[in-house]
C-alpha cells in the first residue's frame, strides 16, 4: 500500500520512519510513504503557502492553489482514486476500525493542515475524509499522520515479532472491543508486589479467565461505553455479565 503525505515539515518523518518495529513495513515497502511538500508547488518568490484570512481575525489559512497543484502531482504519480485525508479537529475520530480500513486498502493521501486551517473551498473540492485524534488541537497534521501510519504498518503481516501481537491489543475485535487486560513478566515478586497467581498457574483455562475479567473490568471502569457496544452486539457471555453484575 502507498501513502502521500502533503506536509510542510517533512523532516519530521524521518526519524520516525527508520524507528522501531514499524520500520519493518516501510523499509520493504509492505507501507510505501512518500513526502510531498506543498511549498514546491507554490508560486512567487517566497513560495507562499498561507495567507490572512477575509473577514480578519487571528493566524493565517492555508491557500487552496498550491494545495491543489500538490494534489494533481500526486494524483497523477499515483493514477486512482486514493482518497484524501485531511487531520482535523472537526473529523471523525481514529479509531481500530478506520485504522483496520486502512490496513486492508491500497492506501491514501493524508494531507497535515497547519496554522489557522485550510481554504474551505479546497476542503470542499478535494477531501474525502476527516480525521481528528482527540478533542485537542496540535499545531498540525503531522504526529496524526504518523499516528495512523505507525497502527496501519504494524497490522501488517511479519512486521510485528508475534504476528499474533496486535490481535490482543486493546479495541480489536478479536477481543470483543475491550480494553487490554495488565501484563507482568520477571521477576515473580517486584517492590513487595507479586505477580498474579492465575499467571503462574499454568493451567490456560484461569489463565484466559483472568484476562477476560481483567479487561472487563478496566473497560467498565475507564470506558463503559464499550462494554454496552460489546453488549448490544452480543459479544458479552452469560458468565461476562454475572462478572460485571459483582463490579
Amino acid at each position: 500500500m502507498r501513502f502521500d503525505v502533503l506536509t510542510l515539515f517533512p523532516e519530521l518523518f524521518g526519524p520516525f520512519l527508520e524507528s522501531g518495529v514499524t520500520r519493518r513495513a516501510f523499509a520493504s515497502g509492505q507501507v510505501d510513504v512518500r513526502l510531498w511538500n506543498p511549498r514546491d508547488f507554490a508560486q512567487g518568490t517566497y513560495r507562499r503557502i498561507d495567507d490572512r484570512p477575509f473577514g480578519g481575525g487571528p493566524g493565517m489559512v492555508m491557500m487552496a492553489e498550491p494545495l491543489s497543484r500538490c494534489v494533481a502531482a500526486v494524483r497523477a504519480e499515483r493514477d486512482d482514486a486514493a482518497p484524501l485525508v485531511l487531520f482535523s479537529p472537526t473529523g471523525q475520530r481514529l479509531d481500530h476500525a478506520v485504522v483496520a480500513r486502512e490496513a486492508g486498502g491500497s492506501g491514501a493521501v493524508l494531507l497535515c493542515g497547519r496554522y489557522e486551517g485550510i481554504d474551505q473551498r479546497f476542503i470542499d473540492a478535494e477531501v474525502d475524509v476527516q480525521l481528528s485524534l482527540g478533542d485537542f488541537v496540535l499545531s498540525g497534521g503531522e504526529l496524526a499522520a504518523m499516528a495512523l501510519l505507525d497502527a496501519v504498518a504494524r497490522l501488517q503481516p511479519g512486521v510485528l515479532n508475534d504476528a499474533g501481537s496486535h490481535q490482543e491489543d486493546s479495541f480489536n475485535p478479536v477481543l470483543d472491543g475491550l480494553l487490554d487486560c495488565p501484563h507482568y513478566t520477571r521477576p515473580e515478586e517486584w517492590n513487595g508486589q507479586r505477580v498474579p497467581e492465575p499467571l503462574l498457574s499454568g493451567h490456560h483455562g484461569r489463565i484466559e479467565r483472568w484476562r477476560r475479567e481483567r479487561r472487563l473490568e478496566a473497560t467498565a471502569r475507564l470506558r463503559p461505553e464499550l462494554i454496552d457496544a460489546a453488549r448490544a452486539q452480543g459479544r458479552l457471555s452469560a458468565l461476562d455479565e454475572q462478572f460485571l453484575g459483582q463490579l
